[in-house]
C-alpha cells in the first residue's frame, strides 16, 4: 500500500538514497529541508522548508505536507566533530519532539526514525542485540551526550501517544557521502597510512552500505511492526581484520601498530573506542520481523569502492 511520506533529513547521506527508492515504490514523497537548494536532484513530489529546531516552522511544514508516515533521518555530522555531535544531539531530542508533535497534529499514523547500532555499552559478547544497554556512562562527554540523545529519541518515538513508531539502529555507514568513500576522512587517513592499529584491536564494527540503510527504511515505512531494529551487514569484523584489509584494498601501506593508550592520544577517544572496544550488532531481529536482509552482505567487496 502506498502512502504520503515526509522525509526529514532528505538531503543527508541516507535521505538522498531513500527518496528515489520511496518514489519508485509509488509513495508520494515530500522532502523536509532547511534550504530548498539542497534538494536539487532529489526529485521528490514536494518540498517543505523548516529548521527542525524551530517547533512552529516544523508544525507548519508538516501540516502542509499532510503525511501519513514521517521518516526522521535528521543529523548534522558534516561539520567539526564536537559541533556536529552537539547539533545532532539536539536534533535527536528537540527535533524529534517537534517532529512527533507536528506529525500527530497533522494526523500522521507512523514514524520511522534513524538511530545508531554502535552506541551500545562495551559489555557482553562481541556482537549485541537490540536489548543491550546504551553507552550512557561513556567516559567521553561527547559520546555520552550522543548516547543520551539516542536514548531520548527512541523513548519518544516508541512512546508517542498517537503514532506507531519504529527505530532503525544503523551500523557504521559506508558508500557515497560517508567517511569511507572518496574524499572521506577515514579513507584519506587509511590511504596515507595515518590510521594506526591499536594493540589489541578487538573493537568490532558492523558495517552497512548506504543503499541497504535506505532499503531498510523503505521496509519500515511499509511495515506494520513497531520496535527497535539493528540494521547491519552479515559480517561484523574486529578492527584487526577490517582495517588492514581496507588498507590493502586501497593499495595503502599496512597500518602501523601502537599501544592502546597512545592510540587514544593520537586518534581521540571515539576512534580509539571503535578500534578497541566497540561491539557489533546482530541483524537477526530485522531479518525476521521486516523480512529485510542486506543486499551487500559483507563490507569486504565494497568498502574501498569509489
Amino acid at each position: 500500500m502506498t502512502a504520503r511520506v515526509l522525509v526529514a533529513g532528505a538531503t543527508g547521506v541516507i535521505g538522498r538514497a531513500l527518496v528515489p527508492l520511496l518514489s519508485a515504490r509509488g509513495h508520494h514523497v515530500t522532502a523536509l529541508v532547511r534550504e530548498p537548494s539542497g534538494a536539487a536532484g532529489l526529485g521528490p513530489d514536494g518540498i517543505v522548508v523548516a529548521d527542525a529546531l524551530d517547533a512552529e516552522a516544523v508544525r507548519a511544514a508538516v501540516r502542509s505536507a499532510r503525511p501519513e508516515v514521517v521518516v526522521h533521518q535528521l543529523t548534522a555530522l558534516r561539520g567539526p566533530t564536537a559541533e556536529g555531535l552537539e547539533r545532532t544531539a539536539r536534533l535527536r531530542t528537540e527535533g524529534t519532539a517537534h517532529l512527533i508533535a507536528a506529525a500527530e497534529a497533522a494526523g500522521a499514523r507512523r514514524m520511522v526514525a534513524q538511530s545508531i547500532a554502535f552506541a551500545t555499552a562495551p559489555r557482553g559478547g562481541p556482537v549485541l542485540t537490540e536489548d543491550a544497554p546504551l553507552h550512557i556512562d561513556a567516559p567521553d562527554p561527547g559520546w555520552a551526550i550522543t548516547a543520551h540523545a539516542i536514548n531520548e529519541l527512541e523513548r519518544r518515538v516508541l512512546g508517542a501517544a498517537n503514532l506507531s513508531g519504529i527505530v532503525l539502529r544503523y551500523g557504521t555507514l559506508y558508500g557515497p557521502g560517508t567517511l569511507y568513500h572518496r574524499d572521506g576522512a577515514i579513507r584519506g587517513a587509511v590511504a596515507r597510512g595515518r590510521l594506526p592499529l591499536p594493540e589489541p584491536a578487538t573493537g568490532v564494527t558492523s558495517f552497512l552500505h548506504v543503499e541497504d540503510a535506505a532499503r531498510a527504511a523503505v521496509r519500515a515505512v511499509e511495515a506494520d511492526t513497531d520496535g527497535v531494529f539493528n540494521v547491519a551487514d552479515d559480517d561484523p569484523a574486529e578492527a584487526a581484520v577490517w582495517l588492514p584489509e581496507y588498507a590493502r584494498l586501497l593499495g595503502a601501506p599496512p597500518p602501523r601498530t601502537v599501544p592502546t593508550p597512545l592510540a587514544e592520544r593520537l586518534l581521540g577517544w571515539l576512534t580509539a573506542h571503535q578500534l578497541t572496544a566497540m561491539r557489533g550488532a546482530s541483524n537477526d531481529r530485522i531479518r525476521q520481523a521486516l523480512d529485510w536482509k542486506p543486499s551487500i552482505p559483507s563490507w569486504r567487496p565494497g568498502l574501498a569502492a569509489d
